[in-house]
């Protein structure tokens, strides 16, 4: 079965809406640990998310909720947003990354209203550029984990490089590559971890030691960027936990 998602506009075309500016981070969002600071090359940061500063948002809403008894933002559409106005996108602005690891916890699960086929997209973008106009991606699928259906399980999880190279064209052009079968629960907290080196990525989900998915040809090649916490609009997506390390 194939995924059937609504087409939204890409991030960065002409219908791109951005809720809140572009603000300096606060210190209470980014604790350094380890004794390296976000400005340093090796620093590790922990992302607390008490406060929605900072955030640039972007076809988004943030919210500061409870969460499975856990404090977690929440990523939405804005008020009154068509379901075709964008995906929800959050960018931490000082998150300047190159290679290194982001671990977080993530829940993703279609909302009430969504179409059947919706699967409760959830994600985290990383070396994002122009306002998340470009960005590498890794998100889930989380009701094809535990499908009856194997080629649903097969699309578990996938990889994206926005605009060239969405999930579609991958999948048409490469099919199986981008994207695996992972364990996955509808609005159940997940712990992923992200690790990028060069033009290679691997996913980890829940802890394991092998990764679910292996990328070897990073479409963005070696670049520079931002990382952020992304949903499709026909999900409810929380975030919490997130801890990167690598920045500068």
């Amino acid at each position: 079965m194939r995924d059937r998602r609504p087409r939204v506009p890409e991030p960065g075309g002409a219908q791109i809406f951005v809720v809140a500016a572009l603000l300096a981070l606060a210190p209470a969002v980014l604790a350094a640990s380890g004794g390296a600071g976000p400005s340093q090359e090796a620093g590790t940061a922990a992302l607390r998310l008490d406060s929605l500063d900072g955030l640039e948002l972007i076809n988004a809403r943030a919210d500061l909720v409870t969460y499975r008894a856990r404090w977690a933002l929440r990523l939405s559409p804005p008020p009154g947003r068509e379901p075709d106005g964008g995906e929800p996108l959050a960018i931490l602005p000082e998150s300047d990354f190159e290679d290194g690891t982001i671990e977080a916890e993530i829940a993703g699960a279609p909302r009430p209203d969504a179409p059947a086929d919706m699967r409760g997209f959830v994600g985290i973008v990383f070396r994002a550029q122009q306002h998340g106009a470009r960005f590498e991606h890794f998100y889930l699928r989380p009701t094809n984990g535990r499908a009856e259906d194997q080629l649903r399980r097969n699309h578990s999880v996938q990889y994206q490089s926005v605009p060239e190279y969405p999930w579609h064209r991958l999948r048409k052009e490469n099919p199986g590559v981008y994207e695996s079968s992972a364990d996955l629960q509808p609005g159940v907290w997940t712990k992923l971890k992200i690790v990028v080196s060069g033009t290679r990525a691997r996913l980890y989900v829940n802890g394991a030691d092998q990764p679910c998915l292996v990328v070897n040809d990073l479409k963005m090649g070696r670049v520079r960027g931002q990382i952020g916490l992304w949903a499709h609009p026909t999900t409810e997506a929380y975030f919490s936990e997130v801890r990167i390390t690598g920045l500068r």
